[in-house]
């Protein structure tokens, strides 16, 4: 398991610069197996380096798609989120975190598409207050979301959807561990609501 600082959801790409000897050898370990993976989770209390922190127990498999030893035991490693885990228990940290866990299938029930056509009108008008603001202080907009390549399931593609938002940590870790599609669009719409309430605040 690798504790950090931010959710990783399904679908993201997460690049990891790894130097703590404990996840060198995750690490090491991780590249004798056929699949390398490893369990990425949210740190609810405490700091990345140095072990001692309190996690949740909602996390998502990270699977590495490439490595590069820089040297001095130091990696640059690129991973893709994948499924969810479910931490039923943690073990001793040592050599490195671990933890007894199962993986959780996600509920991937239709949603009908008059709500995903609301999530991209609440979508396209954060990005276009963050542009506004972004203007305001005289850097760079960013461009428009796109909507047109998203995946078919309802899980996958509300993940999607989320991962385009710059919200909080815990708004992303409630849409993580969300059980149903119903309860994940009302996470993901908190995460847009609390976020667009921020910019337009910033833009008073």
């Amino acid at each position: 398991m690798f504790p950090l600082g931010s959710v990783l959801l399904p679908g993201e790409q997460l690049p990891l610069h790894i130097f703590e000897p404990r996840y060198q050898e995750m690490l090491r370990d991780c590249l004798t197996t056929e699949d390398p993976s490893f369990g990425v989770v949210l740190i609810e209390r405490g700091h990345e380096a140095g072990g001692g922190d309190a996690r949740h127990d909602i996390a998502t498999m990270a699977h590495i798609v490439a490595h590069q030893d820089i040297g001095d035991g130091r990696h640059i490693v690129e991973c893709i989120g994948a499924e969810r885990i479910r931490v039923d228990a943690w073990l001793e940290d040592d050599p490195y975190p671990r933890a007894d866990a199962r993986k959780w299938p996600d509920d991937d029930a239709p949603v009908p598409d008059a709500e995903f056509d609301a999530l991209h009108e609440k979508i396209r008008e954060l990005y276009h207050l963050i542009g506004k603001l972004a203007e305001a202080e005289g850097s760079e907009p960013p461009g428009e979301p796109a909507f047109s390549e998203l995946p078919a399931g309802a899980g996958e593609r509300l993940f999607t959807l989320a991962s385009m938002v710059p919200m909080g940590q815990s708004d992303r870790q409630d849409i993580l561990k969300a059980p149903s599609a119903s309860t994940r669009i009302a996470a993901l719409t908190d995460g847009l609501d609390n976020i667009t309430d921020i910019v337009r605040f910033r833009l008073q």
